[in-house]
């Protein structure tokens, strides 16, 4: 990923707090975030795919549990037992992965301008720099959320139609706010990852720690005894995804709504910490 370093020239301050039509205000510095996502190929291409990776494994899942693919070697129908038998989180199998793509999109989105200098350039231009931040929260948010609301509804809709009889509707009870949470974990989730960007400022060290939170920790936690399973388990990132997406709850995880404030508060605190990063270091 690549983001264009050269950039007209910056007024003075004082002279962009003369004259309005200079001035630096929030609005502008969204227009100008959204202006640098869309015009880098390969963060577009990255979120498609990450939406690609939604409908495409929903798809699979249902195919697989419907009995419609015949596994290699064996006679008669997949059971498709790796997906569960919740007809929702068939559909929305695919979100375990799109999770680490849409992280590796908010951590690149920020470490691309470190590794090439431009956010220099960025931090002249807004010299307060939390508008810098919040921007790139909101623009790659909005965005994300979009595009995987899309994906998400398809694959549903594309998973219940092979699933058949055995499938499910949005008016069934918690259907539609597993559907939605799908959207919002992953919206979460790039925006963790804008979080990690500014923290760590370099793109290897920024999706290591992606992977770890989401893939190896929960691993990690298996080596331990059941009782420190119970009690850190439904605090973990990709818990609180699962508790999004699930139409019944486990007793091992958080119910919809406290899962949604354990979410927020990751990108409250790690976004808190991103900031006074920014604030209190040199541009490098």
């Amino acid at each position: 990923m690549t983001v264009d370093t050269t950039t007209a020239p910056v007024a003075p301050a004082s002279v962009r707090q003369s004259d309005p039509n200079l001035a630096v205000t929030f609005p502008r510095v969204l227009k100008s975030e959204w202006i640098k996502l869309r015009s880098v190929r390969s963060t577009v291409i990255t979120l498609l795919a990450s939406a690609a990776v939604v409908v495409g494994i929903g798809v699979l899942a249902a195919a697989v549990q419907s009995g419609s693919i015949t596994p290699a070697g064996g006679a008669g129908g997949g059971r498709g037992q790796g997906f569960g038998t919740d007809p929702t989180g068939i559909s929305l199998a695919g979100v375990q992965l799109a999770q680490l793509i849409v992280a590796i999109v908010g951590v690149m989105y920020v470490t691309s301008e470190y590794s090439t200098g431009s956010i220099r350039s960025t931090l002249a231009a807004v010299p307060r720099r939390w508008p810098v931040l919040l921007a790139k929260f909101v623009v790659l948010g909005a965005t994300t959320f979009v595009v995987q609301l899309v994906a998400v509804f398809i694959a549903f809709f594309a998973g219940q139609g092979i699933l058949g009889s055995k499938g499910v509707t949005l008016a069934d009870t918690g259907v539609l706010p597993a559907v939605i949470g799908a959207a919002v974990f992953l919206t979460g989730t790039a925006v963790l990852g804008v979080a990690l960007g500014f923290l760590l400022r370099s793109t290897a060290s920024g999706i290591a720690v992606a992977v770890a939170a989401f893939f190896l920790l929960p691993g990690i936690l298996g080596l331990f005894s059941t009782s420190v399973q119970d009690n850190i388990r439904p605090y973990l990132p990709s818990s609180a995804g699962t508790s999004l997406t699930s139409v019944t709850h486990s007793a091992e995880y958080l119910n919809y709504w406290p899962a949604l404030a354990l979410l927020v508060g990751y990108v409250v605190v790690l976004g808190g910490f991103a900031l006074v990063r920014m604030v209190r270091s040199d541009a490098n």
